[in-house]
């Protein structure tokens, strides 16, 4: 039904827009330099009020930085929608937003006083998840899909760095739990908050 109401819309000469959004669970020796790398983009995105080009490198950067480290993968789950009105794709993004600020111990924080180095030898961060909404245009297969697999995860990863240089993201959030160094997110903390994910 989606596909036939795809081709109205299209004929139509509307922009079709996707919201999608992912969840990483990492683990390992590679999940507190990650965390580290998280805290940097969202600094970042934080000084630049939040300006879509900055937030974009910084999306990059994150998937770059996930594909080079695939071990650390231990669960994922994505959801997402296609809406035809602008407007209708902001609500979705805001709904998502506040899901992912609710999760526990997810709300970004950005601490100038924090030594990034020094917290990251002291931390003991097992479990992090990584949440990652975005809003783009057209269409991008990879992410319309189940990404419950490796392989599937790897193309979503890169084109989600492939939609930056297409410039056709309108919006993006980067959450992650926990959100500072030395706040842990146990393993029942982590089935408790993150029922979607599935093991890869």
């Amino acid at each position: 039904m989606s596909g036939w109401r795809d081709r109205v819309e299209k004929l139509r000469g509307r922009t079709r827009y996707v919201v999608f959004r992912l969840m990483l669970h990492l683990s390992g020796a590679d999940a507190p330099p990650q965390l580290g790398l998280f805290n940097r983009v969202a600094q970042k995105a934080i000084e630049a009020e939040g300006d879509l080009e900055v937030m974009g490198e910084g999306l990059v950067e994150i998937c770059e930085s996930l594909l080079s480290t695939p071990s650390s993968w231990q669960a994922a789950a994505n959801e997402g929608d296609v809406f035809w009105q602008e407007g209708d794709a902001g609500d979705y993004v805001n709904e998502l937003f506040t899901d992912s600020g609710q999760r526990y111990l997810s709300d970004v924080v950005a601490d100038n006083q924090v030594d990034t180095d020094e917290s990251l030898s002291a931390s003991v961060t097992r479990n992090v998840v990584l949440m990652i909404t975005v809003a783009y245009t057209g269409e991008m297969e990879s992410l319309e899909t189940d990404l419950s697999d490796i392989e599937a995860l790897e193309y979503a990863l890169k084109d989600l760095i492939n939609l930056h240089y297409q410039n056709r993201l309108r919006a993006i959030q980067i959450h992650f739990s926990p959100a500072r160094f030395g706040e842990e997110l146990t393993d029942d903390q982590l089935i408790a908050n993150f029922p979607e994910l599935i093991p890869l």
